[in-house]
């Protein structure tokens, strides 16, 4: 009891203390217990639940956020996930036996223990080591991956040629990997074990990333989580459709137009189909790309300049007017916008175009054309040419649509996907088409690839769900070639990759200067001491450097960059060394080299690549991704085939101009022609129509996407009704 008072004028301030008096010593909460009417009332300054103790703070916006403490969950650190072992990765493949290595950390012990170990716990249990992990029983697969429990089971040792038995539980894989995660101090044990780690979603926010509070809170009958669920479509016809009245509608009023505008620039630049709280790493870069657009316009600047690398990258035709409609109100806003762009609608719809060449590499580097799109197209530049029709890419006269074999992924359902079957024909250029989010990388990346790479080079990645994979018959080999960089060092060249260095550094090695010296091959290697530059360790350049700045590279003052010490570069070529020789352009390599058929043989494919402008020794890390990825497809067509590759890319085109994109068709073809299985994702009409088979995904992204729209042939494809790719794919091939 703090106070007894009468009701009447003049108590205010005693009535105040007496309840501050209260609320301190009672942690917030206060009784009044009124004696003539014999009520209590319970007054609290929290939003606390007085029966059951549920408290919640007073919400502000950062208690809506899972980057701020006020709105994280606890358990996850607002991550929605849990790092644990994850048995997916300890057992990535079920068709092996025990013997064979199906337990990943048990795969190569061959110890007398471990055969101990293992014979005693299979027969304990009636099963066999030889059988596929797929076949053993359910029960016995949780008792290897999570032990016996406090079932013992009868171990036994050979020593001194007698059969020591005892008995103990089995604590199962994943709980011993847990306990040597726990008690080693070593980083590299812990990086070594984190291989066979994955993310499992939070128990307690079921990978809301919020905590209880913030998912306590309703709109309109909705969580904040369910409402960042919602696909940017989804999402604009909720705030569009939403009735609030009274205080609630003049507190949101301004909150929903601003909500109402942000979804509408993302929807006008072709991302209707993302979910709002789609993870940032998990985005391509044309959708990155278009998010930042979208940003820009809801900022209404004006007087700026806008400068935008290929803005068309991974987007369909169909969304082609949408950014263009972007880039044009950017525009009427008052601003300049500069794209670097390669696609023809985009082309013709600027208002002045710079043409760079004529060619690539050293054969470029010229302003060959500067003025408006209509001029461009009777112009004699190699974009000109094409603009006009004068030169373009042809439809092959028959495609290789007789085959009898496929390769099918049945029920695929990973992400979108609803349970579709993709039948790919084996020896024919497939392409996979469809607007953007409809699946097609995750049936063809993380389901057709993923699953192939995990029977074939036994990958640890995890596989795309499906039910199976029929026809791995008539293929023994899976190659993904990607925009990825070469390599990451300077050191990483052209030369290096392909391994043409290795026989020209083996031919310099049998010059009788060098047999003199007692200079061996590895003499004129960069990445071997004896020949390199000591002073920049081969590289050619030296990085400075410059703390709070990025690093900077400065060419070597010892070897001027020419990355070998003196007394290699004395041994010569034909008059060259090995630094000049590193210089020169895949052209004139092979030009140089013409009479050595191991290395004419290798710089010819990259020559009929379009590579022939690039030097032998160029730094990888100076190379476009369209560069990166042909040095890889001409490193392949370098090879002896076996007539049973899959070869899958996507999206080659990137990057690439249509004279480029010519070339490259005829690379993929070759393949193609040597019995190999070739499946591109793609959206470039040219390369589409240009396919033996077409599988197109749709009818939209997102919840609307997954499902198999068209297949056959690109003529196939152009007469169905539904298909945007057919759409467009007519008026190209009727032009054709």
């Amino acid at each position: 009891m703090v106070d007894r008072l009468i009701l009447k004028q003049g108590i205010e301030q005693r009535l105040t203390d007496s309840v501050e008096t209260a609320l301190s010593l009672a942690q917030g909460q206060v009784i009044i217990d009124n004696l003539d009417l014999k009520t209590q009332t319970l007054f609290s300054e929290k939003a606390t639940c007085d029966t059951c103790g549920i408290f919640y703070p007073q919400f502000t916006p950062a208690g809506f956020s899972f980057n701020s403490p006020q709105g994280a969950c606890p358990h996850c650190d607002g991550l929605g996930h849990l790092t644990e072992f994850d048995p997916a990765k300890i057992v990535p493949n079920h068709h092996l036996s025990l013997r064979q290595g199906a337990v990943l950390p048990w795969a190569g012990k061959d110890s007398v223990r471990h055969m101990e170990f293992l014979d005693a716990l299979v027969t304990h249990y009636n099963e066999d080591i030889y059988t596929p992990f797929k076949d053993l029983s359910t029960d016995f697969q949780r008792i290897i991956l999570f032990g016996s429990g406090a079932h013992k089971i009868p171990f036994y040792v050979e020593q001194a040629g007698k059969k020591i038995v005892y008995e103990k539980p089995f604590e199962g894989v994943i709980e011993q990997l847990s306990r040597r995660f726990r008690d080693t101090k070593s980083p590299s044990v812990r990086q070594d074990l984190g291989k066979y780690m994955g993310h499992k979603v939070c128990s307690k926010c079921n990978g809301s990333r919020l905590n209880p509070g913030a998912s306590a809170v309703r709109v309109a009958d909705k969580t904040i989580q369910q409402i960042a669920a919602m696909s940017v479509k989804q999402g604009a016809d909720f705030v569009n459709t939403l009735h609030l009245t009274g205080r609630e509608k003049a507190v949101s009023e301004s909150i929903l137009a601003e909500l109402s505008q942000r979804l509408s620039f993302l929807e006008d630049v072709g991302l209707a189909y993302l979910t709002l709280d789609r993870s940032a790493a998990t985005l391509s870069g044309g959708e990155s790309q278009r998010i930042r657009l979208a940003t820009q316009i809801g900022s209404k600047l004006s007087g700026v300049l806008y400068v935008l690398d290929e803005p068309s990258i991974g987007l369909h035709q169909r969304d082609n007017a949408r950014l263009l409609n972007t880039l044009m109100h950017l525009k009427g806003l008052g601003n300049t916008v500069l794209v670097v762009e390669h696609d023809e609608e985009t082309m013709l719809a600027a208002d002045y175009i710079i043409d760079v060449g004529p060619k690539a590499g050293v054969n470029g580097g010229e302003v060959v054309f500067s003025g408006p799109p209509e001029d461009l197209v009777k112009a004699s530049c190699l974009t000109g040419l094409y603009l006009s029709g004068k030169q373009k890419i042809p439809v092959p006269e028959t495609r290789r649509t007789n085959t009898k074999h496929f390769l099918t992924v049945v029920k695929a359902s990973e992400n979108n996907l609803k349970d579709i079957d993709a039948s790919f024909p084996i020896g024919c250029l497939t392409c996979v088409t469809g607007v953007s989010g409809s699946g097609k990388s995750t049936l063809v990346l993380s389901t057709l690839y993923q699953a192939l790479a995990s029977r074939i080079n036994r990958s640890e990645k995890p596989v795309g769900k499906h039910a199976a994979l029929a026809g791995m018959e008539y293929i023994d080999r899976v190659i993904h070639i990607d925009q990825s960089p070469i390599g990451k060092t300077p050191r990483s060249n052209p030369g290096t990759y392909t391994g043409v260095l290795t026989h020209i550094r083996e031919l310099f090695a049998k010059t009788p200067e060098a047999k003199v010296r007692g200079y061996k091959s590895g003499r004129f290697s960069f990445n071997i001491k004896g020949g390199r530059c000591e002073s920049c360790k081969g590289d050619g350049t030296v990085k400075i450097e410059m703390h709070f700045l990025p690093d900077v590279y400065v060419t070597c003052d010892v070897c001027k960059g020419r990355q070998f010490n003196r007394e290699t570069l004395e041994i010569k070529y034909k008059g060259k060394n090995i630094a000049q020789i590193l210089d020169m352009t895949i052209n004139q390599a092979l030009e140089f080299f013409d009479n050595i058929s191991a290395i004419r043989h290798i710089l010819s494919t990259l020559v009929e690549t379009g590579l022939g402008y690039i030097k032998l020794g160029q730094a990888a890390t100076t190379l476009s991704g369209g560069e990166a990825q042909r040095i890889k497809i001409a490193r392949e067509l370098s090879k002896k085939s076996t007539g049973k590759t899959i070869y899958i890319l996507d999206e080659p085109t990137t990057g690439l101009h249509t004279d480029d994109i010519k070339r490259l068709l005829a690379v993929l073809d070759r393949l193609v022609d040597a019995g190999n299985t070739v499946v591109v994702i793609e959206h470039h009409l040219d390369v589409i129509k240009c396919a033996d088979y077409v599988i197109d995904l749709g009818p939209d992204g997102g919840d609307q996407g997954g499902r198999i729209i068209a297949q056959g042939t690109p003529e196939q494809v152009a007469c169905t009704p539904l298909s945007h790719t057919g759409f467009y794919l007519n008026r190209v091939l009727a032009t054709n």
